[in-house]
């Protein structure tokens, strides 16, 4: 297959213990938990995120959108303190479960010969194989999706229940014997996570209809009841599981060397130091003749 391996890997971190998922393959690195970080005392923090730099040498944090807000802030608290461009803050608008297999997939790639910059870059790049929603039982807190009036309305009716895809196009249907999502266009797997809704919906009919090659069931994550807005709810994510076909996808992208702190990049942002690609000058010489292209032949 070709790719080999890092002496000292990049740590992949997540907030939580949920959201450490089983490995996926004998490859896979633990993740690193940084639990309690809401409520420990900052020079703990510190000295946590500290020591995992001098072991690791860099960390990718990745962590849902629905963290309490003291979760987020004691991140963005320690990396400013530390004033290191060695901790990158990744925080994707995916739900819950499909940061936590997101989580995964890097922990599966930092065991590869990946720089830590291009490992970092790649959690944008494999956000794009993911197709993440849920089976809820109501969608009347649901404010993370664009949902119609009618469908708050149907919300009410009792024993109603509606599939939404969150990632990667919104969408929202009611259950039906002819109701479907539109699902990913490649084998994928299925992770499930049943909160307080019975169904074999998701098990079922839709991985069914995605043609899933494989399913798994995982507990659900704390901080899912407060991303879909009830707990009454089946959450999935399908995903690609194969190491050798994530390697491929990563390193098949051209890499940059991001013009700020220098490290290996794909993409046109650095996740470590949140730096830019610099707009290349076009030359003159095909400025003018993009002018001449553009002006209108004399009378």
């Amino acid at each position: 297959m070709g790719y080999g391996e890092l002496r000292v890997p990049t740590a992949i971190a997540v907030t939580g213990a949920d959201m450490a998922l089983p490995a996926q393959d004998e490859r896979t690195l633990p993740a690193v938990v940084l639990d309690g970080l809401g409520r420990q005392p900052l020079d703990h923090s510190l000295a946590a995120l500290q020591t995992l730099i001098d072991q690791h040498g860099h960390v990718i944090v990745v962590y849902s959108r629905a963290v309490p807000p003291a979760v987020d802030q004691r991140l963005r608290t320690v990396r400013s303190l530390l004033e290191s461009d060695r901790i990158a803050l990744f925080q994707p608008d995916l739900p819950p479960l499909g940061i936590a297999v997101l989580a995964r997939q890097l922990r599966q790639l930092a065991s590869c010969d990946l720089s830590p910059g291009v490992l970092a870059s790649a959690g944008r790049l494999l956000t794009h194989y993911l197709h993440a929603g849920a089976l809820l039982g109501s969608v009347a807190k649901l404010d993370r999706v664009p949902v119609g009036l009618k469908s708050h309305a149907k919300s009410w009716v009792p024993g109603s229940q509606f599939a939404v895809l969150a990632h990667p196009q919104p969408q929202l249907v009611r259950i039906a014997p002819d109701a479907t999502l539109a699902g990913p266009e490649f084998a994928t797997s299925l992770l499930v996570a049943r909160g307080q809704l019975q169904s074999d919906w998701v098990s079922g009919t839709l991985a069914k209809s995605w043609r899933i090659q494989g399913l798994r069931e995982s507990p659900l994550p704390a901080e899912s009841a407060e991303w879909w807005g009830t707990g009454k709810l089946i959450e999935f994510c399908s995903f690609l599981p194969d190491l050798s076909v994530l390697y491929q996808l990563v390193t098949s992208v051209r890499q940059n060397i991001c013009h700020w702190c220098g490290i290996d990049v794909i993409g046109d942002r650095c996740v470590f130091c949140s730096a830019t690609a610099p707009v290349t000058p076009v030359p003159q010489q095909q400025q003018l003749q993009q002018q001449r292209q553009h002006q209108l032949p004399a009378g």
